[in-house]
């Protein structure tokens, strides 16, 4: 049995190291959390990949999380060979603000600074993002992510930047990652892309 502690860890990350010990094909798990987000997302992640659940209170907001792989469910294999179907395909995403969601935009600038970091655990799924309008911001402004966006560009992810946009916004000279581009590029690289995903 593998005990992963992931006190202190805000989602996404409880949910990353499950993955790994799951890829890694860890029969039993023990999975600590101490937030409410997390203990929803591990339990319906380890569901997904076929493991029995269970969660008992383990201390005052702390959480002690129990699976083991149940192979009469069938659900690992099928997500296994699901896995395998989107291995091949083209993942675009589609960003078009520097912040994600609405509401509150200190919020919002964490919330999307997460999603760019978490971009990664697509795999090879990731061909290409597409930034825009107030999104291109994310390429020229430092900070986390700026440094998510260039460590995608060293993991060979393509990044379309729209001209037009960095221009409106003075950034042309600013942009530190990506291509410049214009919107013949970004209409073909979604009519080609297979799944598009705009945050």
């Amino acid at each position: 049995m593998e005990l992963i502690n992931c006190l202190g860890l805000a989602c996404p990350q409880p949910v990353i190291r499950c993955r790994s010990a799951v890829d890694n094909g860890m029969e039993l798990l023990e999975v600590l959390v101490d937030n409410e987000p997390a203990l929803e997302n591990v339990q319906r992640f380890l569901q997904s990949r076929g493991y029995a659940v269970s969660a008992v209170a383990d201390g005052p907001q702390k959480w002690r999380i129990s699976a083991a792989r149940d192979a009469a469910t069938g659900v690992a294999a099928a997500s296994e060979k699901q896995k395998e179907h989107e291995q091949d395909q083209r993942t675009l995403v589609l960003i078009t603000t520097e912040t994600l969601g609405r509401g509150d935009d200190a919020l919002g600038t964490k919330l999307m600074e997460n999603f760019l970091a978490t971009l990664p655990e697509l795999g090879s799924r990731l061909w290409r993002l597409v930034l825009v309008n107030g999104g291109v911001k994310l390429t020229a402004r430092p900070g986390p992510a700026l440094d998510s966006l260039q460590k995608l560009a060293q993991q060979n992810v393509s990044i379309l930047v729209c001209g037009a946009c960095l221009g409106h916004y003075g950034l042309l000279e600013a942009k530190a990652v990506g291509e410049t581009s214009n919107m013949l590029d970004i209409v073909t690289s979604l009519d080609l892309a297979d799944k598009v995903i705009r945050p």
